[in-house]
């Protein structure tokens, strides 16, 4: 497979819409099941897996999958890639149209916001340019950068691999918050101008600790906004106030979620060992997606795409459900693979 650098990218761009197609972030099951519904799912949540959805031309790869997904008010979906493409932006029917944040090549996590009436989105970034590594970015959805947030000399961080972050959402009052999931799992908080204001938390398999604070969602499902974290390694979900006061477990005896996006009072968790769980308004699950039974696959970085079934993930990192309730899922994975479900419609 080639690992596309930009000036390849853009080549191949160009001739994409008119080159014979399979999808590089999708598996060959995918494309061999074009002709014949794949499902998943169970009752209203059942879905059906949209063949080719994100297809590049044969034989080209953008790299690994270790992201997120995200969208912009026109619906245009953004998927981030562990290449030098960055973060990859198809349209609503699934074409490529551009790429952004080229110089950040490992975005982790991205969360799309508006303010006065511009978009941006808070991401992550694990990998940067040759002198920035482990930061959090604001950006406009064209790839510009307005806002860097790096380790903070309050922090108390003795090295520098202990700043590691993995997660990044903003808040109401313009507060954003920072996880510092893949380190001691702490929750920073800085002003809109990136000013550290402090953290809560701390590693530990305790109520109000966290083992691999992984992702970060603000959630509106209540009289306060709360900060609705996934503490992956403990296998469940918390909430925290926005003062950093612990509020409650969510759910438990999750495969250890990775990142939550809502529709509606659901919530929708992707989980690196392999499934996708849904949960009501009240946080009971009411549905699993994509549940992979070869537990050899779950959280396989190096397992080929091709060995997956359709329908089915083997390491379901990030996730995203549309206005439409379309799901897409991105697994962990070295060549990628990301998946767009969507809501099976019944004739009436």
């Amino acid at each position: 497979m080639t690992n596309f650098n930009r000036r390849t990218f853009m080549s191949v761009a160009g001739i994409a819409a008119g080159a014979p197609a399979m999808s590089a972030l999708g598996s060959a099951e995918e494309n061999k099941a074009a002709s014949a519904t794949v499902l998943t799912g169970n009752g209203e949540w059942t879905y059906e897996v949209v063949p080719g959805w994100g297809s590049l031309p044969s034989g080209t790869s953008f790299g690994g999958t270790h992201g997120a997904i995200a969208q912009d008010k026109a619906g245009n979906t953004y998927v981030s890639t562990q290449s030098t493409t960055g973060v990859l932006v198809y349209n609503r029917d699934g074409s490529l149209i551009r790429t952004i944040a080229n110089a950040y090549p490992e975005v982790h996590s991205m969360v799309h916001a508006e303010e006065h009436g511009e978009e941006f989105f808070y991401a992550t970034v694990q990998k940067g340019t040759p002198t920035e590594n482990w930061l959090s970015i604001k950006m406009k959805i064209d790839g510009t950068v307005v806002l860097k947030i790096t380790a903070p000399p309050e922090g108390g961080f003795k090295a520098p691999n202990e700043w590691r972050l993995t997660a990044a959402v903003p808040a109401p009052d313009g507060s954003i918050f920072i996880a510092n999931g893949y380190g001691d799992s702490r929750i920073f908080r800085f002003d809109r101008n990136g000013n550290y204001k402090g953290s809560f938390a701390q590693k530990g398999n305790h109520e109000g600790q966290l083992d691999c604070s992984h992702g970060l969602t603000l959630d509106l499902r209540y009289d306060q906004p709360l900060l609705l974290v996934c503490d992956r390694e403990n296998r469940r979900l918390c909430h925290f106030d926005l003062d950093g006061k612990y509020v409650r477990t969510v759910t438990q005896h999750l495969r250890r979620p990775c990142q939550v996006s809502f529709h509606g009072h659901n919530a929708v968790i992707s989980e690196l060992e392999g499934r996708v769980t849904v949960l009501d308004g009240d946080n009971a699950p009411v549905a699993f997606l994509g549940d992979n039974p070869q537990k050899l696959q779950w959280a396989n970085y190096e397992l080929d795409p091709t060995d997956v079934k359709a329908g089915v993930f083997s390491a379901a990192h990030g996730c995203f459900v549309d206005s439409d309730a379309n799901i897409f899922v991105s697994d962990w994975n070295h060549t990628g693979r990301v998946t767009k479900l969507a809501p099976r419609r019944t004739e009436s």
